[in-house]
């Protein structure tokens, strides 16, 4: 089974990022093998490596940092220097082709079915620009419908705001064939960014790209819930939070 192309992150910490010896080849036909997860088995080891790969690879872009106006209430959850206390640590993937919409996939580990998966309307490469200049503050509200008894995470369409802006919709959608092979091959990879292979050699899209990170998530009530990306130094915020609210 082909595994992920790392880009450059200096020296790596043994079963952090899978990197190759080999140019991408295409995904594999084998069948995923991804078990179901009720419960992480353990904490995981946290690096430097992680926070200075995404400067690393994206410190060449230019500064696009509007500021966010979403206001954040953690309701029982308490934050302090760059940790968020009394939360739940989940793994969460940015992956897509670089010049096509971005996906978000919500795991209990590494290795477990996804939760949750979103489609963003922002394109990949743009987000993960934004990221390697500054803090992105994604907010997903939808309306609360009292009749419905949904849980938060499973309403199908939100309207998305990013650092403030309106930017399009997110669209709450099942796994894809296509993005349990992404999980598959990423496995073994606890935290990292870098290009996996593809089926669409020389697509228009780009390479397809991901970014790995464990997310705290932090209840607020039924109507609100963050994700936030943490820091694997611990010496400041998050560089990427994600707000669900029901309005």
């Amino acid at each position: 089974m082909p595994s992920p192309k790392t880009l450059p992150m200096g020296r790596l910490q043994p079963g952090n990022v899978v990197a190759p010896d080999r140019p991408p080849s295409r995904l594999p036909a084998a069948p995923v093998l991804l078990p179901q997860s009720s419960h992480k088995k353990g904490q995981w080891k946290s690096t430097k490596l992680f926070r200075r790969a995404v400067k690393s690879v994206f410190r060449s872009f230019p500064v696009i940092n509007p500021p966010c106006k979403m206001p954040v209430s953690l309701h029982g959850n308490r934050m302090h220097e760059g940790h968020i206390h009394g939360g739940k640590q989940m793994t969460g993937t940015l992956f897509g082709y670089r010049k096509a919409r971005v996906n978000l996939a919500i795991q209990e580990t590494p290795r477990s079915v996804p939760l949750l998966v979103l489609e963003l309307s922002i394109h990949t490469g743009k987000l993960l620009q934004d990221m390697g200049s500054g803090l992105v503050r994604i907010a997903l509200e939808c309306e609360k419908n009292p009749s419905e008894k949904l849980k938060l995470i499973d309403e199908p369409i939100w309207t998305m705001y990013c650092n403030g802006r309106k930017a399009g919709y997110a669209v709450k959608r099942g796994p894809t064939e296509d993005d349990l092979k992404v999980m598959q091959n990423l496995h073994a990879v606890s935290m990292g960014a870098g290009v996996l292979p593809s089926q669409k050699a020389d697509s228009p899209e780009g390479e397809l790209t991901y970014m790995r990170a464990f997310f705290e998530r932090a209840i607020g009530s039924k109507d609100s819930e963050t994700y936030y990306m943490m820091n694997p130094n611990g010496t400041s915020g998050p560089e990427l939070s994600i707000f669900f609210v029901r309005v």
